[in-house]
């Protein structure tokens, strides 16, 4: 089961890589007023969901402890990045403050992921 768990947070990693990196391939954009969200953002985020979910589901079928406050915080910011990126992902252009604070909730959502112990 443990070689399961290490597997989804390989894929949640790519997840959060996707969404960052989309995010930080369109700051030159962002500066020009012409960022847009991009397909590998809405479908990390979407992996990081689905990932997380699976989990949460695989540590507590362990018995192992599950920090709920944590998890529900983190989902809570998944939720607003991925409702903004999939509200906002047919624009030409989305507005520098939207497209910020997408950047500023995955940074949010890694730290909390390091740091809350």
């Amino acid at each position: 089961m443990d070689v399961l768990i290490h597997l989804f947070v390989g894929l949640h990693i790519i997840g959060i890589a996707s969404l960052l990196g989309g995010f930080l391939t369109q700051m030159k954009a962002m500066g020009a007023g012409t960022a847009r969200f991009v397909p590998a953002m809405l479908h990390g985020a979407l992996t990081m969901l689905v990932t997380g979910v699976i989990l949460v589901g695989l540590n507590q079928a362990q018995d192992y402890s599950v920090d709920n406050i944590k998890i529900g915080v983190k989902l809570a910011l998944l939720v607003v990045i991925l409702g903004l990126v999939y509200v906002k992902r047919d624009e030409e252009k989305v507005d520098k403050g939207v497209f910020g604070l997408v950047g500023l909730l995955t940074v949010a959502n890694i730290f909390i992921a390091v740091l809350w112990t």
